[in-house]
């Protein structure tokens, strides 16, 4: 399933003139070490082989440039510090909603303006790629 979903995704993205650059391991050592967290295999998967693909108004976070908008520890940072539980991990934000993962893989959505505990809307990323980012 993940490799068909990826290569959809790959189909439909922009093509830049300028492609962004591709992330590596090394990438997520950095950002594990710069959030004191670990990143699920899923979303490590994603983000070394999907996460700079660009389609629709959604931008998942990414890894290897940290000047980035959507430098992951850096929108991690930011949504922890606006109340997002730790134990989860941004994937991508969209206006109040933040998309983000659990440490099991599973995907969900909180919304910071709610207050609310996130709510489940994927069991892993590529489910949440096939049915959000690819339907948006």
């Amino acid at each position: 399933m993940k490799n068909e979903i990826a290569e959809i995704l790959r189909e439909r993205s922009l093509k830049p003139a300028i492609p962004p650059e591709q992330p590596t391991m090394d990438d997520i050592v950095d950002v594990q070490e710069a959030m004191l967290i670990s990143v699920p295999g899923e979303l490590r998967d994603f983000l070394l082989n999907s996460s700079y693909e660009i389609y629709g108004h959604l931008e998942p976070v990414t890894i290897a440039d940290s000047n980035c908008h959507t430098y992951l520890p850096e929108v991690a940072a930011e949504a922890w510090a606006r109340g997002m539980p730790r134990e989860f991990i941004p994937l991508c934000q969209d206006r109040s909603n933040i998309y983000c993962v659990s440490e099991s893989g599973a995907v969900y959505i909180w919304n910071e303006t709610l207050g609310e505990e996130p709510e489940e809307v994927a069991g892993d990323v590529w489910e949440w790629v096939r049915d959000i980012w690819l339907e948006c």
